[in-house]
């Protein structure tokens, strides 16, 4: 079994988060978080801040780790165990644009609920959960502050 690992961020602009569509050959298709693969000595961080704007063109700051999904599938040779660590991120701007080399068609902010039910996978969906309530505290956090 071959071991992977790849980190990625769920990305929020005023209360909105950063989702990509893929089409593969119409063989791949669905929206996704934007992640990648880590590269020879880079530290997750990293990966994901170099991978949200290599996918999305977004630039985002990290504001937390937020934890680690993993799933298994068949790979051309072997089967392949990945894991996968997710950054709450932000940005500051809306501006995003699809990687078309990657197969990304689309890419854009979508209210908490429409980026739950459009998302492929149900770990990206935890993941995106996890985030987006740390997200909703820190605010409501730093709201009270202000009064």
């Amino acid at each position: 079994m071959i071991e992977a690992i790849s980190c990625g961020g769920i990305v929020i602009y005023h209360g909105k988060i950063l989702l990509l569509y893929k089409n593969y050959k119409n063989r791949y298709c669905g929206w996704v978080l934007p992640r990648g693969t880590v590269e020879e000595g880079e530290e997750f961080a990293q990966t994901a801040v170099r991978e949200v704007k290599e996918e999305t063109g977004v630039d985002a700051q990290i504001i937390k780790y937020i934890g680690k999904s993993q799933y298994s599938f068949q790979g051309t040779n072997d089967a392949v165990h990945k894991s996968v660590h997710w950054f709450l991120m932000k940005s500051s701007s809306f501006y995003s644009k699809p990687q078309k080399e990657e197969h990304f068609l689309d890419a854009g902010y979508y209210k908490y609920h429409e980026a739950y039910h459009l998302l492929k996978y149900s770990d990206e969906r935890q993941m995106m959960e996890r985030a987006y309530r740390e997200y909703t505290s820190m605010y409501r956090g730093y709201s009270r502050k202000r009064r």
